[in-house]
């Protein structure tokens, strides 16, 4: 049995096209066009829809999954004020969906879909539960408790970025200061490098961005980490120090031990997770130590897919 998987973004929709236990068989990408409009970008959404149904060459297909920003309502079928869509307040979007391809349709909050396509797909599949963090443009969250999504009581949780550690802390797209993404959030990540840079004219990352700090992103940090540039390297350490300080929170919240990193920022690998690791240890209570782990997944964008997909699957499978 086939599903369609759709990461729904402000610039691109992503389709996969998913079979239930070999995964990602093929995809596409389409530019969203967002702004044209809602209407403009539902047709946009259906046309990488019916595009990767041509795939599957006349063979069964159960359904669409959809992940999208914005808040999801607890029955999957509307979103409610996606962030870079224009016109988009709260739409039904899975019976949108449906009129315009005939298949029916679900959503869940993209990051939470990272998280289940992890579980399905990835190298969560050797774990029944755990904590998902996604360190893109900012910091998103999953949380899969006995092989499940844990949603909350209205679909809204894991919203684990906007968890605190420093009330009088940086801004970021949270409501509050001090919130993790305004540490590991690509763009609030790159701006503290770029400070600390400045202090450092010698140093050759300064050199290379002088005059144009905004090209700056967190890759080129672990490039020159890895190359042995030691200001990069304290850089991602004090990033990772501070996603050890979340993880505390989350792991005496929920007691679940393994929290695996995704996303961007996260392809720093140990650059981050070492740090990480040493400062979630040193202040988690002895009784959570057992277990205790932090990974990378290494499927990329491709989770996000597989997970809609796996919505889908479980929705709509007979």
């Amino acid at each position: 049995m086939l599903a369609i998987g759709i990461d729904l973004g402000g610039t691109s929709i992503k389709g996969a096209l998913v079979h239930r236990e070999k995964g990602l068989i093929d995809q596409l990408a389409i530019d969203t066009e967002a702004g044209k409009g809602l209407q403009h970008t539902l047709d946009r959404i259906a046309l990488a829809i019916n595009m990767t149904a041509e795939r599957a060459h006349g063979a069964e297909i159960a359904g669409v999954g959809i992940g999208a920003p914005g808040v999801i309502s607890f029955d999957r079928k509307s979103v409610s004020n996606p962030p870079n869509l224009t016109g988009w307040t709260k739409v039904h979007l899975a019976s949108e969906i449906t009129e315009r391809t005939g298949y029916p349709a679900l959503l869940e909050n993209d990051a939470n879909l990272m998280a289940l396509g992890s579980a399905r797909y990835g190298i969560g599949k050797n774990y029944n539960s755990f904590i998902m963090l996604t360190l893109g443009t900012g910091v998103g969250g999953g949380i899969i408790f006995n092989n499940e999504l844990f949603r909350g009581t209205t679909g809204g949780a894991a919203e684990l970025g906007h968890v605190i550690i420093d009330y009088n802390g940086p801004e970021s797209n949270s409501v509050t200061r001090g919130g993790i993404e305004a540490y590991l959030g690509q763009r609030f990540l790159s701006h503290h490098a770029a400070l600390i840079l400045k202090e450092h004219p010698d140093n050759d990352l300064f050199k290379q961005f002088d005059g144009n700090f905004s090209g700056l992103e967190p890759l080129h940090l672990s490039q020159a980490a890895e190359n042995g540039n030691e200001l990069a390297k304290s850089i991602l350490a004090w990033a990772g120090e501070k996603l050890g300080y979340a993880i505390v929170n989350y792991i005496h919240i929920l007691d679940i031990r393994t929290v695996i990193l995704s996303g961007g920022v996260a392809r720093a690998g140990n650059l981050i997770i070492k740090p990480a690791r040493k400062a979630a240890l040193s202040r988690l209570m002895p009784p959570f130590h057992p277990g205790f782990n932090i990974i990378y997944e290494d499927l990329g964008n491709e989770a996000a897919m597989l997970g809609a997909a796996a919505l889908a699957f479980d929705g709509f499978e007979n």
